[in-house]
């Protein structure tokens, strides 16, 4: 078990396509993340920046791209890269800087000004890299990826084209009610059912966009927290960022194949189900005891895998819980009350950070339209390429 640390203040860039660098986004979410929090910029002893590699060479030390647009002041920096998960290991490094009295308070940003269409390989030859290999050798985009673990799903669990449609209905009715969301609109089954086909089974409206975006957090021990005033905070429990186990037998990005089980058995549990179960473990809690999750919908089939994953629900039963109610708001466990990411899209160093703000504005009871009633515990869950665990989990 660790110690908690206290979120002070979260801050957001609305994402969007706005045609600007990504450092823009990320100065504009740090500085109402200090906002929000009550102090200022010099009261920070620590910034740690969540890299995006499209940035080029300021995206590779974005820590100290950060600091350096807010204005030198002679903090730690430290830059960290994993890819979806890069928030998640932020808040990690931060909490560690935290937890081992290097300093007090510590800013975490992310942005990203990602590309037009869907993510592809950056130029020159790199066989030794999974995700390089992957676009090359098998022309699997991200899109055919989610078509085939949709196709898996509905072969293994019986899930319907109706039931990935009703995903995307549930977060558009969420995401039309948050002021930072990129699509604000609501839509129908059969509005996602006329989209047009991008991976069978899978058409445009079940598979989040790229987006421009930032967040922010301003993270601090909980005796700094009580220092200023802020006597309740929401607090960060638990970090995940677990790696998969041996054998893995399910396909997942950016792997092009599976290990044989045929020495050695299966892991237990699968990466994704691993990830939050090391959550829940650090935090001694259960699913039961969730108010609410943010999860990394890439596509609607992958938010159903990720009820089941998180323990929502049993093995093959995420679109029974989907059609009782039980994930949408008032329901038993809403999920993706921010929306998701089918209604920002993926602005990849930040949504990790975002998927927190979220959790601390329902835990605060500052959600407007979108709260949920009585939050008291929440979970994210998100994963990055090359074996990058990410979930959070924050309580008030």
């Amino acid at each position: 078990m660790t110690a908690d640390v206290a979120v002070l203040g979260v801050g957001l860039h609305p994402w969007g396509k706005w045609g600007r660098g990504f450092v823009e986004y990320g100065a504009v979410a740090a500085r109402a993340a200090l906002a929000d929090a009550g102090l200022e910029w010099r009261d920070i002893g620590s910034v740690v920046g969540a890299n995006t590699v499209r940035g080029g060479y300021p995206g590779q030390v974005a820590g100290a791209t950060f600091a350096k647009a807010l204005g030198w002041q002679g903090a730690r920096v430290t830059s960290v890269y994993a890819a979806c998960a890069s928030g998640a290991q932020a808040i990690a490094a931060a909490r560690a800087q935290i937890l081992a009295g290097l300093a007090e308070a510590v800013l975490v940003v992310g942005a990203d000004a990602a590309p037009k269409g869907f993510f592809r390989p950056a130029g020159g030859e790199r066989p030794e890299d999974p995700d390089w290999l992957r676009f090359r050798l098998l022309g699997a985009t991200n899109p055919a990826y989610f078509g085939l673990y949709a196709r898996r799903r509905m072969a293994v669990h019986g899930d319907t084209l109706e039931d990935f449609a009703l995903v995307k209905v549930k977060n558009a009715a969420s995401g039309a009610l948050n002021p930072h969301a990129r699509y604000r609109r609501r839509v129908t089954v059969e509005e996602v059912a006329a989209s047009a086909v991008v991976a069978d089974p899978l058409r445009l409206l079940d598979i989040c966009a790229t987006s421009d975006g930032g967040a922010a957090l301003v993270l601090s021990s909980l005796e700094f927290a009580h220092r200023h005033e802020a006597s309740e905070p929401v607090r960060i429990r638990a970090v995940s960022t677990v790696t998969p186990h041996y054998p893995s037998t399910v396909l997942d990005l950016p792997d092009i194949a599976t290990d044989s089980a045929a020495a050695v058995a299966p892991p237990e549990r699968s990466f994704r189900a691993s990830i939050a179960r090391a959550a829940y473990e650090e935090a001694g809690i259960g699913p039961e005891e969730l108010s609410l999750a943010e999860v990394y919908d890439l596509s609607t089939a992958l938010e159903l895998q990720w009820y089941e994953d998180l323990g929502l629900c049993g093995e093959g039963e995420a679109a029974k819980l989907l059609r009782e109610g039980a994930t949408a708001p008032g329901g038993r466990i809403p999920v993706n009350a921010s929306g998701g990411l089918a209604s920002f899209g993926e602005a990849v160093p930040a949504q990790a950070i975002a998927q927190v703000c979220e959790l601390t504005w329902q835990l605060r009871g500052e959600a407007g339209e979108r709260q949920i009633t009585g939050a008291r515990v929440g979970i994210t869950a998100n994963q990055g390429l090359f074996g990058h665990g990410s979930s959070v989990i924050a309580l008030r």
